[in-house]
């Protein structure tokens, strides 16, 4: 079978090179086993703003321009629920951070993103006498279900095939690659902290964190919004909670913990003051470079073959922007921006 590209990988940055290529009327085929589970352990959560330091993320305004009518359109194409559009309410521990958010907001950068009025604690549930700053175009989109669901959009169409890619298979020659039966132009390889056993671009310096959220059920919290502390907490359907995170730099496995649950269930009970069961917990490997900018581009000798991965903790934010990008460069010779090209690793 011949296509326009072969992508190796099926998360968040595969399915967002996908529908670049979808909508461009390009023919692909991604292969995945599944194993990296990053983009469905992950919150999900879309956030413009650092809220540890106050300060907009790596540019903001430009990646939630992109993200957030392609989630609308994902919506439409998969007939299903994926954006659920939530303000955040940063707890303010001390009026000292209260007086740091008044400072933040008058940053041209964060204006549109932050509101300038103390929001009082109402929940009886909610351990906030300090009261929160709202954080506005955020939410939280069910990266678990998207990603099954454009599984299962892509086997329907024989655009997926599941089994472990052999690097060993994959043959070079003057009109692209060769893998198997398959002939492409280009490969792109979108597999997240799997990268490590790619020996093609093994060599680009990304590191996984282990991240671990649990789930919580309660029906007396009552959260209209996202609760960020030193822990997110994220209002689910029927009265469940996603609690998290954790950061792990030396267990690269995606199993859970008793540490990371102890972690977070404290750090819980000092925000919360409510009855509550944990349901479920999960795992999976971040997968961050030493520059926290992702990884994007063109390996450079072997000249069909393209990485797009480093997403990290925003992934849904940025994910749409990065892959257009990728795909402008790939097929319109557009230059990417220093910051995540990989040559900047060369």
């Amino acid at each position: 079978m011949n296509y326009d590209y072969i992508i190796v990988g099926s998360g968040l940055a595969s399915i967002m090179f996908a529908e670049q290529l979808r909508l461009h009327n390009k023919s692909f085929i991604v292969i995945s086993n599944r194993s990296q589970q990053a983009s469905v352990v992950a919150s999900g959560l879309y956030n413009p703003v650092v809220l540890k330091r106050f300060t907009a993320t790596w540019n903001a305004a430009t990646h939630l321009e992109s993200a957030l009518p392609k989630y609308i359109e994902l919506e439409q194409l998969l007939g299903l629920k994926l954006d659920y559009v939530l303000p955040i309410h940063r707890v303010f521990n001390s009026i000292k951070e209260q007086n740091n958010w008044f400072l933040a907001c008058d940053k041209p950068v964060l204006t549109n993103f932050l509101n300038p009025e103390i929001i009082p604690n109402t929940n009886s549930a909610v351990k906030a006498p300090f009261g929160f700053g709202a954080v506005n175009f955020t939410g939280r989109i069910d990266t678990q279900l998207l990603i099954e669901a454009y599984r299962e959009f892509l086997s329907k169409r024989n655009q997926f095939v599941e089994e472990t890619f052999e690097y060993k298979d994959l043959i070079e020659n003057s009109e692209g690659v060769e893998y198997h039966s398959l002939k492409a132009k280009h490969i792109v390889f979108t597999e997240g902290f799997g990268i490590h056993k790619n020996p093609y671009f093994k060599y680009l310096p990304l590191e996984g964190t282990k991240g671990e959220l649990i789930t919580i059920h309660s029906p007396t919290l009552k959260l209209e919004s996202i609760l960020k502390s030193s822990i997110f907490v994220i209002p689910m359907e029927e009265d469940r909670y996603l609690v998290g995170s954790t950061y792990e730099w030396t267990d690269k496995t995606n199993n859970p913990t008793q540490k990371a649950k102890t972690e977070l269930l404290k750090k819980l009970e000092r925000l919360i003051d409510c009855e509550f069961e944990v349901i479920d917990q999960r795992a999976g490997i971040r997968p961050t470079v030493v520059d926290r900018r992702p990884l994007v581009g063109q390996h450079p000798n072997h000249k069909n073959m393209y990485v797009l991965n480093g997403l990290g903790t925003r992934g849904v934010l940025v994910a749409p922007s990065l892959a257009k990008a990728l795909y402008n460069s790939i097929e319109k010779n557009t230059s990417l921006s220093k910051e995540i090209d990989i040559n900047r690793f060369a």
